[in-house]
């Protein structure tokens, strides 16, 4: 280990990462944003880079690493382009660690094969009236038979439309109409009839990857495809949050990379920028700006640039705009610290209607 605590193979892997950034990433990211169009391009980029499917278990084509070495490569990929970072999210956290950690071996080969060749998972759990209450969903899987029908509707899904690989949630159902508990099952788009992407929102940031509807109309799936089996309503919502947690982390290493980047071009502006026949960072208030940005990186975003960091011309305009759906997707800040009291407390707080279970 060195002085920040990153062994040597960690190190280079955020030294690749930064390095791809600061090239073709950091050149890409205006036209992505400008575009809408997802980065295909990037994505080659990072399978190159062995930067997708690192947290896959060697066994199934991946390198095994934990999420600390996700989160290096993601704060890294961020701070350039914060859709090629929520790219690099998902493609190593979110539904791909729930298939690693429930699927059965059929199904962990099946998602390996589809991240490694570049799809990035959707996981989907958000509904128009089921949102930080995802034991309001609507969503159902009734069984029929041997047979799962699944009906609903999915709101604020990450990549609908670029997505092939869906992990769904659901409320499932017997054969009899009793409620059996939360479910996931995985489709794929284009090979499931009934699966349909209706809508993309038209988003404020995070442009180049699509926020979509999904509708399932009569979605017939077998058994094989249920991941995370039915284990009652409040076991299941925990089977949930388990699974949803690690994109969690990595949407809130995705906000911190886009502040290191705002940052780093503050620091970097205060040297370039002349005022009175000096460097702006000759200033003592702006330099006690720059220690405080060091702390609170977000404070970056607009302080420095005056009309400039209005402009189109910066990536902070964009920065601005993309690092705000951190404060909601996910999970809302909020919920979130919910999350965080209940750590610390180590007990069940009221979180939901019926109380948040952990095991």
């Amino acid at each position: 280990m060195n002085a920040s605590g990153l062994s040597p193979e960690q190190v280079k892997l955020q030294a690749r990462a930064r390095e791809l950034a600061a090239g073709p990433v950091t050149a890409r990211a205006a036209e992505v944003d400008r575009t809408e169009q997802y980065p295909w391009d990037n994505v080659e980029l990072l399978k190159d880079a062995r930067l997708i499917g690192m947290t896959i278990p060697t066994q199934y084509g991946g390198q095994g690493k934990d999420w600390l070495d996700a989160v290096l490569a993601i704060e890294a990929l961020s701070a350039a382009c914060a859709v090629t970072g929520r790219i690099a999210v998902e493609t190593n956290m979110g539904a791909i660690s729930a298939v690693m950690a429930y699927g059965s071996e059929e199904q962990k080969k099946m998602a390996a094969d589809m991240v490694l060749a570049g799809d990035k998972p959707a996981i989907c759990i958000t509904e128009p009236d089921a949102g930080s209450d995802a034991n309001g969903m609507a969503t159902r899987a009734d069984k029929k038979g041997n047979r799962y029908v699944i009906n609903g509707r999915k709101h604020w899904i990450t990549g609908g439309g670029v997505s092939r690989l869906h992990l769904i949630f659901a409320k499932v159902y017997d054969e009899k109409g009793s409620e059996e508990g939360i479910g996931g099952f995985l489709a794929i788009r284009d090979e499931t009839k009934g699966l349909k992407i209706t809508k993309r929102e038209p988003t404020m940031g995070l442009r180049g990857i699509p926020e979509a509807v999904i509708d399932f109309e009569d979605m017939d799936v077998p058994p094989s495809s249920l991941v995370i089996p039915p284990r009652g309503l409040k076991k299941g919502f925990a089977d949930l949050m388990t699974a949803y947690n690690s994109q969690r982390v990595g949407a809130a290493t995705v906000a911190l990379g886009i502040a290191e980047g705002a940052y780093q071009l503050a620091l970097d502006w205060s040297e370039k920028r002349q005022q009175f026949g000096r460097p702006i960072n000759e200033f003592q208030g702006l330099q006690w700006k720059l220690a405080d940005m060091s702390i609170k990186l977000s404070a970056a975003r607009a302080q420095f640039f005056g009309a400039r960091g209005y402009s189109r011309e910066l990536p902070l305009e964009r920065m601005a705009r993309d690092v705000r759906m951190f404060t909601i997707g996910g999970g809302t800040a909020e919920v979130l610290r919910n999350v965080v009291a209940g750590a610390l407390l180590k007990k069940k707080l009221p979180q939901t209607r019926d109380g948040w279970v952990r095991d």
